[in-house]
């Protein structure tokens, strides 16, 4: 096995985006494209150079292969993507706007991806990585995904590897809040990072303020935690340091979706390159911002040139 940087899982799904604004159902002309927060970060980080793998299953049929075609072409590796016989791969239908978030209906419900289980779980491959990145969906999708989420945490923590987990909240796919919030949180706290928005913040730990998020996260034993603030930035705290990085402005917002995850791929490439937390989350916003600039979950992810070379464009930039 070869060695990764960076080993994610989750669900991956075709995207239909629809060429033109509108409510979905009046639709008539869709662009496909992939979707899924860890595909998007695995195509962010090798899009920056590093090594990333992908573990999941997708259905044998066109959306699956479609889906692994995407990966091979973005240089993600694959080598832990099972294909179901039985089970198909998940959709999404997703409106086209000309600002702010669009809407998106899911057709995953059985999806191949929701059985993936303990018994799929390749030790060899996921040793090969330095480290994990996980998100809340695998532990919402079902049950089966959720012990194979679990157990994946726990035998990377116990192999010595860094995780960083973005709390990436679905309340549809819960029962209730309650159960949402105690999985994430039982996450969360073995996590080294985490990175959650802040009104998933509130959620999860009942603070409104950052700092009082931050800490209810450090205070379970957590190394760093990074509150996503949206256009104004992100705030992070450890033990010992803590601050507010500022936001990069974009020229135009097109598409929300996504940015999210190119923080976590600019903070992950940060910190994994030796960068201090505040350089890492600088990285993380600029990403950000490139994201909600472009139509696609993941079209706007950069280049490591063109990420730096934004960064030193813009004031926020380390200089």
């Amino acid at each position: 096995m070869k060695p990764l940087d960076v080993v994610t899982f989750g669900e991956a799904m075709t995207m239909f985006i629809a060429n033109q604004p509108g409510a979905l159902h009046e639709i008539s002309q869709f662009t496909k494209e992939l979707a899924g927060a860890e595909t998007n970060v695995a195509i962010g980080l090798a899009r920056l150079g590093l090594s990333a793998g992908w573990a999941s299953k997708v259905g044998n049929d066109a959306f699956g292969k479609f889906i692994i075609n995407r990966l091979k072409n973005e240089n993600v590796n694959i080598d832990h993507v099972w294909l179901d016989e039985n089970n198909p791969t998940g959709f999404q239908l997703k409106s086209k706007v000309l600002e702010g978030d669009p809407e998106v209906q899911y057709f995953r419900k059985g999806s191949a991806a929701s059985h993936l289980n303990v018994a799929d779980f390749k030790k060899d491959y996921f040793l090969a990585a330095k480290h994990l990145h996980m998100t809340g969906i695998p532990l919402a999708i079902s049950e089966e995904a959720r012990d194979f989420a679990n157990y994946a945490l726990k035998f990377m923590k116990k192999a010595g590897r860094t995780v960083s987990f973005d709390t990436n909240l679905r309340p549809s796919l819960w029962n209730s809040q309650a159960e949402m919030v105690k999985h994430i949180n039982e996450a969360a706290f073995q996590a080294d990072y985490v990175l959650p928005g802040i009104s998933e913040g509130e959620v999860l730990t009942g603070y409104k303020n950052p700092r009082d998020m931050a800490s209810f996260y450090l205070d379970k034993g957590v190394k760093l935690v990074v509150i996503k603030l949206g256009s104004t930035g992100a705030f992070y705290k450890t033990t010992s340091e803590e601050g507010t990085v500022p936001g990069f402005k974009a020229e135009k917002i097109i598409d929300t979706v996504g940015a999210g995850d190119g923080f976590a791929v600019g903070v992950i490439s940060g910190l994994l390159a030796g960068l201090t937390i505040k350089e890492a989350v600088i990285r993380g916003n600029a990403i950000g911002s490139l994201a909600v600039q472009a139509p696609g979950d993941n079209d706007g992810y950069p280049t490591l040139d063109k990420l730096l070379d934004y960064i030193e464009k813009n004031t926020q930039g380390v200089k």
